[in-house]
């Protein structure tokens, strides 16, 4: 008899997934999501997000900022977004990168995903990046930098959800009210895994993503 081959150790999957479900017009969703102006409104990973330039294949550059109070991180990276879906799906691919030795996060890709259902738009994301600050950057990334990028955008998932159904403008809710009890953005109505037969979060990545991380 032949003896048994033990299964490959397989790395645990440190891409972030978060998603939730949005009861709103799918062009609703993408217009708060893919307006510059809008996005960072209710996304607490951005201060402000500035259009730069259009590449041939329609690809949006942009540059973008982070205000901390004593420090503002800065960055550049490039979006595209498609509709091609005979369902109905749409997608979003983003590459972002800074010089800035202060960020926590380095260079990273990603995407976004708007899945059409009959309870409302499933709207996820997917994404990794190579944490900043040298060794210690990658010491902290696994305990600490990673559970809190997770979280801020579960959170700013869930700021968006209320103001695309309810009309709650994100501004009602500053990320330091996150701390109250009470109603508001919460991170926990999110998903943290997605629910698709991928090996990995980032093998789910739309075409694009490839286009413009080159």
């Amino acid at each position: 008899m032949a003896p048994h081959s033990p299964r490959p150790h397989r790395q645990r999957d440190r891409a972030l997934y978060v998603e939730t479900t949005i009861r709103a017009p799918l062009e609703r969703i993408w217009q708060l999501t893919q307006d510059p102006e809008q996005h960072p409104r209710w996304d607490a990973r951005f201060s402000s997000i500035v259009p730069t330039e259009i590449r041939d294949n329609g690809a949006q550059e942009f540059r973008y900022e982070l205000h901390l109070g004593v420090h503002t991180i800065k960055g550049t990276g490039v979006s595209l977004g498609e509709r091609r879906s005979a369902r109905g799906e749409r997608t979003s691919a983003l590459v972002f990168t800074t010089s800035d030795a202060l960020s926590p996060l380095g260079p990273g890709r990603g995407y976004w995903r708007y899945i059409p259902t009959d309870d409302g738009v499933r709207f996820l994301t997917g994404y990794d990046y190579t944490p900043g600050w040298g060794w210690l950057g990658r010491v902290l990334d696994p305990i600490i930098t990673r559970r809190l990028v997770w979280w801020m955008t579960a959170w700013s998932f869930d700021r968006l959800r209320l103001w695309a159904e309810e009309g709650t403008e994100p501004e009602r809710f500053p990320l330091w009210r996150a701390i109250l009890p009470g109603a508001g953005p919460r991170a926990r109505r999110c998903r943290s895994r997605p629910t698709t037969q991928a090996d990995t979060i980032m093998e789910d990545a739309p075409s694009s993503l490839q286009v413009i991380d080159r």
